[in-house]
């Protein structure tokens, strides 16, 4: 059975809250997510925080330099996104960016969105890394940006109005086949970072892939984030909020909200819903609302964490538009033992048998950056954009696994004979 969110939530009222928060979760409704005895309620944002408690926002994946089909002004969704903020009857605080600030990690696209993020009406913007972010230096340039008060490759805390936030890496270092990881620096560093806190203090921790597997064939979750978890369990309130995945998604286990955000740039499909993930066309009157950003509030003595989700459009549910996508999305074209293809976030064929001395070349199909890499450090391409290729002359047998190292769920093998 495919690892999803496939579990009901039933309550002592008899009420399916799993089906309650798929039903209410979709962009644009004007809900209030408050939390209540580690159970969300759904209420009217006129309900929202007053002026004596803390207001932020989270915008994420705004992919900038990404110009197809699915959203060919990204640029303009953003801007449309901050005004949303600059809209808002109270200011927040603080922005933070869950990840994919840029599409392939140019230092124009970062520009681009640093300038628009100056015009939103927030003291401060935070950042944490998307894998588009880091493409082809290991998160240098992210790094010099963004990171020059943080730990390791790039996480970081901070308190702010008695909340303690934590920003997680877990877009570095991903293994063949695997999912998001924060690895053992990080992991150690977190449990020293909460240790000094009551356990009554509200803690929100936010990275850019989910921390809660959403849908492992995907690659939508992180190998080790149940030890993190682990050192958070002691607290009364905790909120989890990450981006990756294009679509609001909310689960509730025990004190702990985890939330993703929609997209700024594009929507993806429904976990499963379609043969990959990555971008996706709609009809255009319909973009808008499957694009959005989210508000949290908190009020101190409280023991809610308030939720916003806002659309860029009017409001239309997002389910019906992103399971028809879904379903007219094309499978992977079938490509020759020497020529792969890379499409729908697949090699085609995913394992290949040719003779020594064959020249391979793969070619990238979608229209997200892709790259090819040896898992025994025998080959290693640069990241392919949409139409860009990569060849590897092969002179000695063997076996020759490989994967993407941007989207590790992508794996294949070459047999050389």
């Amino acid at each position: 059975m495919k690892k999803t969110i496939a579990e009901k939530l039933m309550s002592r009222d008899g009420i399916d809250r799993r089906g309650f928060l798929e039903c209410m979760t979709w962009a644009g409704t004007g809900v209030l997510w408050a939390m209540k005895g580690g159970v969300a309620f759904g209420q009217e944002t006129h309900h929202a925080m007053g002026h004596d408690g803390l207001s932020f926002v989270q915008i994420s994946d705004s992919h900038m330099g990404f110009n197809k089909p699915a959203n060919e002004n990204v640029i303009g969704t953003l801007q449309e996104a901050v005004a949303r903020i600059n809209a808002l009857a109270s200011p927040p605080e603080f922005m933070i960016h869950t990840g994919d600030i840029s599409h392939l990690s140019k230092p124009e696209e970062f520009d681009t969105v640093d300038q628009i993020l100056k015009t939103a009406k927030v003291g401060r913007v935070f950042f944490v890394p998307g894998e588009h972010d880091v493409l082809g230096d290991n998160g240098k340039q992210y790094l010099e940006r963004y990171g020059k008060q943080t730990k390791g490759d790039g996480w970081f805390s901070f308190d702010q109005k008695g909340v303690h936030f934590a920003g997680l890496v877990n877009v570095m270092n991903l293994k063949a086949g695997g999912l998001g990881s924060l690895g053992n620096e990080q992991l150690e560093w977190l449990e020293n970072d909460v240790k000094r806190l009551s356990s009554s203090t509200p803690i929100v921790v936010f990275a850019h892939v989910p921390l809660w597997v959403v849908y492992q064939d995907w690659g939508w979750g992180t190998d080790d984030s149940e030890q993190a978890l682990g050192y958070l369990r002691r607290f009364g309130s905790v909120t989890v909020l990450n981006g990756h995945i294009h679509q609001t998604m909310q689960k509730v286990e025990g004190n702990i909200t985890f939330h993703t955000a929609a997209s700024t740039a594009f929507p993806q499909p429904k976990p499963g819903s379609a043969p990959s993930p990555g971008p996706m066309k709609v009809p255009a009157e319909q973009l808008r609302s499957l694009l959005g950003l989210t508000q949290v509030s908190y009020r101190k003595g409280q023991h809610a964490l308030a939720i916003v989700d806002s659309s860029l459009g009017d409001g239309e549910a997002m389910g019906a538009s992103m399971e028809a996508a879904g379903a007219a999305t094309a499978t992977a074209a079938a490509g020759s033992a020497s020529q792969i293809n890379i499409d729908n976030f697949s090699f085609s064929p995913g394992v290949s048998t040719v003779p020594a001395g064959t020249n391979v070349t793969w070619t990238n199909h979608d229209d997200i950056p892709h790259n090819v890499i040896s898992t025994e450090k025998h080959f290693a391409s640069p990241v392919l954009e949409t139409d860009q290729s990569f060849s590897f002359r092969f002179e000695k047998p063997g076996s020759y696994p490989y994967y993407c190292s941007i989207h590790p769920k992508m794996t294949g093998k070459l047999v050389v004979s």
